[in-house]
């Protein structure tokens, strides 16, 4: 197979990840349950992780970081943790579904939400930014990069828009992380969540959130910690107060290798990999008759390039892609409803793909090919 699909996971992992696992598995019990070996090598582990995530993305310090099942859930721990009913949320047409629910729950519960617009590019109306931030706006959530265009929209910019109307800048970083460098401190960003299966080259299962210091958080979630277990409360100090219950301690371990894999080869090395990967693909489907592109091809963007053939539907483009030669790709709607409804493929999708450092020239080659093939009416 090959796998062109690293947008929704990365396939293939470096060694290290799944040998941390299985090490894990082996060796670790449950951190802060006791003071026998196996309970004090799981805290450690536990910490290691912390130590990278928070060297990656330029945390404070490792007590900021809290570990979830994925970013979907770190998101929701931000806004529902930090927002209210009566709060002013905003976010963008550009966002995933897991930014879009969470704030409609919270709308749901009295807050008030404002979408940004996007164009028929995916690209941000930066205009409609500045007057829907407003005074008294609470927090600004959205993505560094879309999972639908790959486009990349000016978090710096936003972060600074947000802080100076008093509002807290939340940043979903599932599509980038990895692929550029995040410096939160120097980008303003009060929370980043982060999901592990994908450019961290983790394990499913994985991800999380980094908290700026001095900023209070309300548990989503609640139970045993460990410590402080007369207090009827969750404990309200970073990481505890976001980490009820036992964590993936196994999972964390192949995430730490992940992570240290990013850090070893850089994220800019990263993502210059797989831009050339990417521009190499769009030189070829450029030259295919009937191929439809989406996004905005001449600002900064990732690897993940959104396509349709002439007017077939998108799934089953990607069915004969599969079926007749093994390249794996999502279509449809990559649970970013507003992208589509910008783009103009509500109806039908558009085929995705997404490569990482693990991807070949040649690969990326066969795609080209088996596009071309399909266009022209060819079988494998």
């Amino acid at each position: 197979m090959i796998y062109l699909d690293n947008a929704a996971t990365t396939l293939m992992k470096p060694p290290a990840v799944p040998e941390a696992v299985l090490s894990a598995f082996g060796h670790l019990g449950n951190a802060g349950r006791g003071v026998n070996s196996a309970a004090l090598d799981a805290s450690r582990s536990l910490f290691s992780a912390r130590e990278a995530v928070a060297e990656l993305f330029h945390a404070a310090r490792p007590q900021q970081v809290a570990f979830t099942l994925n970013v979907t859930q770190a998101l929701n721990m931000a806004i529902q943790g930090l927002c209210a009913p009566g709060d002013r949320i905003v976010t963008t047409a550009a966002d995933h579904n897991s930014v879009l629910r969470p704030c409609r729950m919270m709308r749901d519960q009295g807050a008030e939400v404002e979408i940004v617009p996007c164009d028929k590019q995916g690209c941000l109306d930066w205009q409609a930014m500045e007057n829907l931030v407003g005074d008294g706006t609470r927090m600004l959530v959205m993505t560094q990069a879309s999972n639908v265009t790959g486009n990349v929209y000016d978090i710096r910019r936003a972060a600074k828009l947000a802080h100076s109307r008093g509002a807290l800048f939340v940043l979903d970083s599932a599509q980038s992380a990895g692929h550029i460098e995040i410096n939160m401190e120097a980008l303003g960003i009060d929370v980043l969540c982060f999901t592990g299966h994908k450019g961290l080259y983790g394990p499913q299962g994985t991800g999380g959130l980094c908290l700026r210091p001095g900023l209070e958080i309300r548990p989503v979630l609640s139970g045993g910690t460990g410590v402080q277990s007369y207090n009827p409360h969750q404990p309200p100090e970073m990481p505890t107060v976001l980490e009820a219950g036992t964590l993936n301690g196994p999972g964390i371990a192949g995430l730490e290798a992940g992570v240290r894999f990013v850090l070893e080869k850089g994220p800019e090395t990263i993502g210059r990999r797989t831009a050339e990967l990417a521009d190499r693909f769009l030189v070829g489907v450029r030259k295919i008759s009937g191929i439809i592109l989406y996004g905005d091809f001449s600002s900064p963007r990732t690897s993940t390039i959104s396509l349709n053939l002439a007017d077939y539907d998108a799934a089953s483009v990607s069915d004969a892609l599969y079926e007749n030669y093994g390249i794996a790709t999502r279509a449809g709607a990559h649970c970013a409803p507003l992208m589509h409804e910008a783009l103009g493929t509500k109806e039908r999708g558009t085929v995705r793909f997404s490569f990482s450092w693990f991807t070949t020239e040649a690969e990326v080659d066969a795609a080209v090919k088996a596009l071309t093939e399909l266009a022209s009416g060819q079988s494998a």
